[in-house]
């Protein structure tokens, strides 16, 4: 430290002569003085040059709360604003491509490409001419009938497997009851239940709808032919005795990475009947429309925008705002969703067709997280509900508002008119009695079985499917890959751009917001006889901050530039954990590099306080967002303020990250091109099989980390990919062989392309290596560390 004016005092006041002095004498005590006073000078000089390696222009960081909490709770704020403003931009562009109140065609047609990708929809469909009738006894698939229609149990092909060398084998099939009138039907009407809803229960057959809801038997009783699927229930059990999730959970996580989605599948499911009707009716068209309730009316709306075939929609207890989807269940996360497409832009990709919509209470679900994501479903206010209507409005769409008095869907006001839009020049009318006496064939017992049955069969086929896919997608991520230039370092940096925005527009999500000035804060936090540790925090993004420990080394020289090693920590951690007190995973690695010379920077990343931070990622996904969107900025700006910094060397920065800091390795240094080279501890993997498999138990399936999945991966990025994004910079994996995070065949069968990419491609063998070691899931230090000074030229 400086040496204080008080403390150079007392040490001349030792000096003081006790008596008079003569000349000589008061010479050598003027030496004595001066003496003291250059060596004090001295001291304080050697004191300042240490101090020249403090943090260079930087403010005073004056203590506050925790830096963690009021990190996450700042990009919080900052995710909330982002949604409200998405909201207000959305309206404003399709206001701005509206004429005279309607969207032009080839606007809509746009948008429908846009949300057909969103969805997952990328498969054909099987054609086919006619369902196939499930026999629920022996002799009939008819299992219940009245004067004017009949009840029967159906099945048809939806999606063929994705194996191109079984193009004929169909994987996926819809299952549902269908209603058919004794007369020629008035029109098709494809009726959707709730998620907490069988058809069964929607005719009357089983228990758990009350008469008044049963909608269906009044449709068909007036005259229309109608198909009722069945779709992924609610049913929340535990899976692989691990997490406990519902069935409609346990199929989105999967699919979701892989590019699908189980909205895609449902709506799959639905066309696929429209394409049946459609093709049967193409000499005398019978009008075809769509209803449904809860999750239903989130199908019947999203089928709708996207099919014009589709005459008339009516939705019931969904219609309202979408900013608030986050809360929802996670199967309703659709990412990029909220940039053009709320329930306004819906209705209006409708237009001219008619949108019935009936405000009735939504359905009751709320799930408290045990390995599953916590959800609720709450009903928009009567003023949300008019205020999206009313930009429906504007922007063209054709849409009607019925409001039950007691909340209850299924109106008889809302089913005529949407009746009336259907059929136009036919009067029918919605008889208010809903009491359609059904006379079944089958027991209520053998009902209930048939309805277990279906739904397991029905949950396996979209997890086979989804297992298919993840097999096929090594092929698709080479032929997505396919443009890479090998044949020079500068031909294969020039043919990576596209790749490098493709990842950071479409897979990790980029906020179009400039940095902040960093206005950079510091103050001293420890220091040995070795380092000096200070905090430091830094402006990002409005309401979003960086932090983070420096470690300096105390013997740099005046002028000297050094390597910088950014060392962040994983799930739940705290930049000290890698510094002090020899955590059992990272073993003070942030310390122990800056003992052998490095300057070393230890973030705080926003994975922390467990739902906290998972549900940042719900909300960053409607946007077409992820932590990563946050977590890529803060580090540019970490990076860009040490840069600044005297003593460090520019050129010369690093990142070694283990477990969830492994993940970051892999993603950050991808988009930050300033990290000179990175290093994956803990987490290398075939990370689409770890996130999509329902085959292996160390799959992120089976786990609470529901935040993990991204979106589209399987497609596209792989762990392999995100390494030839960070190449020709050199690249390192450290793998404990007795990591559970992964198994090792399947770690050396990605880092296999990787080497395959440096090795024989590029020839640049040396800059990348793994180093295997016998232990768990930990920084090892040792391969790595001689990689870093290797590298780092220290």
């Amino acid at each position: 430290m400086r040496q204080s004016f008080n403390d150079f005092q007392r040490s001349c006041t030792l000096l003081r002569p006790p008596r008079a002095f003569n000349n000589r004498e008061m010479f050598s005590v003027s030496q004595m003085v001066v003496t003291a006073t250059l060596l004090a000078l001295t001291t304080t000089t050697t004191t300042t040059a240490a101090e020249l390696i403090a943090p260079s222009g930087t403010k005073p960081l004056t203590p506050s709360e925790d830096p963690a909490e009021k990190l996450v709770a700042g990009v919080d704020r900052f995710l909330l604003k982002q949604i409200a403003e998405t909201r207000i931009h959305r309206n404003r562009r399709w206001h701005e491509v509206s004429k005279q109140h309607s969207v032009p065609e080839d606007f809509i047609e746009s948008r429908r490409k846009e949300l057909t990708e969103i969805l997952g929809l990328r498969e054909s469909r099987v054609q086919f001419g006619a369902v196939e009738f499930a026999g629920a006894t022996v002799r009939s698939a008819q299992i219940a009938s009245c004067d004017t229609f009949r009840v029967e149990q159906i099945r048809w092909p939806v999606l063929t497997d994705p194996d191109p060398g079984r193009p004929d084998l169909v994987s996926v099939t819809g299952e549902g009851l269908l209603l058919t009138p004794t007369e020629r039907p008035i029109a098709t009407v494809i009726a959707i239940p709730d998620a907490d809803q069988t058809p069964e229960q929607l005719c009357g057959l089983i228990d758990g709808i009350a008469d008044v809801h049963r909608y269906v038997l009044r449709l068909a009783n007036a005259g229309c032919q109608v198909f009722v699927p069945a779709i992924t229930s609610r049913h929340v059990e535990s899976r692989n005795g691990r997490s406990i999730m519902t069935d409609r959970e346990f199929i989105y996580r999967s699919s979701f990475v892989l590019g699908q989605h189980l909205i895609g599948y449902e709506l799959q499911k639905v066309s696929a009947l429209v394409d049946m009707v459609c093709a049967a009716n193409h000499t005398e068209r019978v009008p075809v429309g769509i209803v449904g309730y809860g999750e239903g009316g989130m199908l019947s709306l999203f089928a709708g925008a996207l099919d014009p075939r589709i005459s008339a929609t009516a939705v019931s207890g969904f219609f309202g705002p979408r900013e608030d989807s986050w809360q929802e269940p996670l199967d309703r996360n659709v990412f990029g969703l909220l940039n053009d497409f709320g329930a306004a832009q819906l209705a209006a990709m409708l237009t001219p067709r008619p949108l019935l919509v009936e405000t009735a209470n939504v359905p009751t679900f709320e799930f408290t997280a045990n390995g599953g994501a916590p959800a609720r479903l709450t009903a928009p206010s009567a003023f949300q509900v008019k205020e999206e209507v009313r930009m429906a409005l504007s922007l063209g769409a054709n849409i009607k508002v019925i409001s039950p008095s007691d909340g209850a869907f299924g109106s008889t006001e809302w089913l005529q008119q949407f009746v009336n839009a259907l059929t136009k020049a036919v009067p029918t009318e919605i008889s208010s009695n809903s009491s359609v006496v059904l006379k079944s064939t089958i027991t209520t017992n053998q009902l209930s079985e048939l309805n277990r049955q279906r739904r397991l069969r029905q949950l396996q086929e979209l997890d086979r499917h989804n297992q298919a896919i993840l097999r096929e997608s090594p092929f698709v991520r080479k032929a997505f890959m396919a443009n890479l230039d090998t044949s020079s370092i500068d031909s294969y940096l020039e043919s990576m751009k596209p790749y490098r925005k493709e990842f950071r527009d479409n897979v990790i999500g980029r906020f179009d917001i400039e940095l902040l000035p960093p206005n950079a804060r510091s103050r001293k936090l420890k220091e040995t006889e070795v380092w000096t540790a200070y905090e430091v925090s830094m402006d990002v993004f409005p309401d979003v901050t960086a932090y983070g420990v420096l470690l300096v080394p105390k013997n740099l020289k005046p002028d000297e530039r050094r390597p910088v090693v950014v060392c962040q920590h994983g799930l739940e951690g705290r930049p000290l954990d890698t510094i002090s007190d020899d955590h059992p995973a990272y073993h003070d690695f942030t310390a122990k590099l800056c003992e052998r010379g490095f300057i070393t920077f230890a973030p705080q990343n926003i994975y922390i306080f467990e739902d906290q931070f998972r549900t940042l990622q719900r909300k960053a996904n409607p946007l077409g967002k992820t932590l990563f969107s946050v977590m890529v900025p803060q580090h540019q700006q970490i990076v860009n303020w040490l840069k600044s910094q005297p003593f460090v060397d520019g050129n010369r920065i690093a990142f070694y990250g283990l477990s969830y800091g492994g993940k970051s390795a892999m993603r950050i240094p991808a988009l930050v091109t300033e990290y000179c080279l990175s290093i994956c501890s803990a987490d290398f993997n075939e990370w689409v099989l770890k996130n999509a498999s329902t085959r292996d138990n160390f799959s992120y399936v089976w786990h609470g980390e529901y935040e993990i999945f991204e979106w589209n991966l399987g497609r596209t990025f792989n762990y392999s990919e995100m390494a030839a994004l960070i190449c020709p910079r050199p690249f390192m994996v450290e793998r404990g062989h007795f990591d559970t995070v992964g198994e090792d065949d399947w770690v050396g069968f990605e880092y296999g392309k990787v080497r395959h990419l440096y090795a024989a491609r590029l020839k640049i063998p040396e800059r990348t290596e793994i180093e295997w070691f016998d232990g768990p899931h930990t920084i090892n230090g040792l391969a790595t560390f001689e990689f870093l000074h290797r590298h780092l030229n220290w």
